[in-house]
């Protein structure tokens, strides 16, 4: 039996576990994802519809893809609109897809806004859908790059009209994703400099959670007993109530990137950016890098040592490799050593979080929302700029994605998407985000839609002379 082009598309989108679509306002697949039992959450704005797709995919460390629809074909403004929100994504090598229209046969090269090329510009793939036969092989290849190694969005475009396919001719099977393992001379070498280091740290990004490989991160940071950094991205893969974090930033993050002479960065690209820390005498420390993307490899600082692979299955063959080399020395005193230096920190910020002054202080709001919030059921994220920096600093992440830092890119206003995506992931969490004068303008629209939605989330508005 024949089905429209859309149709398939549709059943593909359930196929892959996908349950539901943000939008805003139209796109010609829209009607047939409806009608398929694929549920539509219309967000006022098409920037939105993507940066809640985006915070999804995010959350759930790729396991279950953000989906949304923009309008492009011959009135690409959908497209153009969602265009920062796709850069974001993007920059931040997060996987989710963007379906949106495609031009009509023999239009290409007859407008003035080239949208194909535009596409490219933000996007890890761009699949083109030219006749129905092709959607089962577009959407095949656009979930295998979802999937497979460096995350990033997936855009495909398909044009209305194309008429009907046999789905039992061509028939679809979900996508699983691929990972590979770092070379195992590789893993020998790393455990060998790790075991001759003075002082070597960790240094973790957001790559741990789309390998699922927090708990392998803790075992081998017990193991060796390794001080452990993370990027703002990579924040709460680590427990920073665990004796051996440092945090993401402040006095204790800064001393031992300036003191370690051995730097394991798992899950990082390593690359400069305004949230991101520079390793100083970089050149003078033993840098071994472990990313799924060889492009990251030699890019900012020289690699000593590549670990190319999936962080999970690179971590795992580091315990392997660290247990049957006789293990790694352990360092006394590291412990003490990290308490002091956040104590230190603390120090500096406790009486604000505690101050009765007025007009109130932020750092007062953030003490009280550590007093108030259960860390270990819920969700917390700030947006770019002062609540950023202020709470990355000072509020401790218990659980994965407690707390969810974001953005080298950074769209103002996407905190509440991550707090919206946080409630469709995880229901069963209290989800809140923290903005300021500035981010909150660009939120307003969009509280409608999570009164229609019934989607119950906090957002902390600090006036912040933004």
């Amino acid at each position: 039996m024949r089905i429209p082009a859309t149709v398939g598309l549709a059943r593909i989108l359930k196929a892959e576990g996908v349950e539901w679509v943000t939008t805003f306002p139209v796109c010609y697949v829209n009607n047939a994802l409806a009608e398929e039992g694929l549920s539509l959450l219309m967000m006022r704005d098409e920037r939105y519809a993507v940066a809640v797709a985006d915070a999804y995919s995010r959350l759930t460390g790729g396991k279950r893809i953000g989906v949304c629809t923009v309008m492009g074909g011959l009135n690409p403004a959908g497209f153009q609109m969602a265009y920062g929100a796709l850069a974001q994504a993007y920059e931040d090598s997060s996987p989710l897809l963007c379906i949106t229209d495609g031009l009509p046969e023999g239009m290409a090269g007859q407008i003035r806004y080239p949208l194909a090329a535009g596409l490219r510009t933000v996007a890890k793939w761009v699949g083109t859908i030219t006749a129905p036969e092709e959607v089962p092989s577009v959407m095949r290849q656009a979930f295998t790059h979802l999937r497979t190694g460096r995350p990033g969005p997936v855009l495909v475009t398909m044009p209305r009209g194309l008429g009907e396919y046999d789905p039992e001719a061509r028939p679809y099977k979900p996508v699983c994703g691929w990972r590979f393992s770092p070379a195992p001379e590789d893993i020998a070498a790393a455990v060998q400099a790790l075991r001759s280091a003075k002082r070597p740290l960790l240094y973790v990004g957001e790559g741990i959670f789309y390998a699922d490989a927090v708990g392998e991160l803790a075992q081998f940071a017990e193991l060796a007993q390794i001080p452990v950094l993370t990027t703002l991205k990579g924040k709460s893969a680590f427990p920073e109530d665990h004796p051996l974090s440092v945090g993401v930033r402040g006095e204790a993050a800064i001393h031992f990137l300036q003191t370690s002479d051995l730097i394991l960065a798992i899950g990082t690209s390593l690359s400069l950016g305004h949230f991101r820390h520079t390793i100083p005498e970089a050149h003078q420390k033993t840098i071994i890098h472990c990313t799924v993307d060889p492009a990251d490899l030699n890019r900012t600082y020289r690699t000593d040592i590549a670990l190319l692979g999936d962080a999970k299955l690179c971590l795992q063959a580091l315990i392997r490799e660290a247990m049957a080399q006789g293990g790694i020395p352990r360092r006394e005193g590291v412990t003490r050593e990290i308490a002091d230096a956040k104590e230190a920190m603390f120090a500096r910020y406790r009486p604000l979080m505690v101050s009765e002054e007025r007009p109130i202080n932020p750092y007062r709001v953030y003490g009280d929302l550590l007093k108030t919030l259960d860390r270990r059921a819920s969700l917390v994220s700030p947006d770019s700029g002062n609540p950023r920096d202020q709470t990355s600093t000072v509020f401790e992440a218990l659980i994965p994605r407690g707390y969810v830092g974001w953005g080298n890119v950074s769209t103002l206003g996407f905190s509440l998407a991550v707090a919206v995506a946080g409630k469709l992931a995880f229901p069963e969490r209290q989800c809140l985000n923290i903005t300021g004068d500035a981010g909150i303008g660009y939120m307003f629209s969009n509280f409608e839609a999570l009164v229609r939605y019934n989607l119950g989330v906090t957002t902390v508005y600090i006036n912040n002379g933004g």
